[in-house]
């Protein structure tokens, strides 16, 4: 995911799922250093839930077909 796939997934996790920036800080630094996958690691500590990661990934899904998000499969 480049990085303004990240920033408009940062965005939604803030204002939509109202997941704290904390968390989410947490969660990039955990990334780098195991490398996974933000949204798993956000899930794992507890910060979402499987319900909201099923959300996160439908959002994702319609991101990718939309193209005003600028989301494009393989960036």
């Amino acid at each position: 995911m480049n990085y303004s796939a990240q920033a408009k997934l940062i965005q939604y996790l803030r204002e939509e799922l109202l997941v704290p920036a904390d968390a989410i800080a947490l969660a990039i630094r955990q990334q780098h250093h195991l490398s996974s996958q933000l949204l798993i690691i956000l899930w794992q500590f507890g910060f979402i839930a499987l319900k909201q990661l099923n959300q996160i990934f439908e959002w994702l899904e319609q991101s990718i077909s939309q193209p005003e998000y600028g989301l494009t499969q393989g960036t």
